[in-house]
């Protein structure tokens, strides 16, 4: 897999895991804060938990399908990343606005994404 592909993939994951975080197993939140927020490698993971590599493996899978199961169903990933984009989109439109206007709709436009 090319290293971009990685980077997206990891990225995917970490924002999956924030929103679904409390619906993983506890091992497989710790495991996937190792691996993916914190770098470890599959071989630090296994020596700290005393396991194999293998098993490391199998619960981080698990754990990704998990996560994309849940976006399938909730969709609560794709819904913020609409939002967002909507809310960039109204950014773009309030340049001709007066100042003081202007940043009184970003604040409430800032406020739509902090509902998540």
């Amino acid at each position: 897999m090319a290293e971009e592909n990685v980077l997206t993939k990891t990225n995917r994951i970490n924002l999956l895991f924030d929103f679904y975080e409390k619906l993983l197993t506890e091992k497989q939140q710790m495991f996937c804060k190792h691996y993916f927020h914190d770098d470890y490698s599959l071989g630090e993971i296994a020596a700290e938990f005393q396991i194999s590599r293998q098993a490391v493996y199998e619960h981080i899978k698990r754990a990704e399908a998990v996560l994309e199961e849940y976006e399938t169903k909730l969709q609560l990933l794709s819904k913020h990343e609409q939002r967002q984009h909507k809310v960039q989109q109204l950014d773009a439109l309030l340049g001709g606005l007066p100042e003081e206007e202007r940043q009184q709709a970003k604040r409430l436009a800032s406020g739509l994404l902090d509902l998540d």
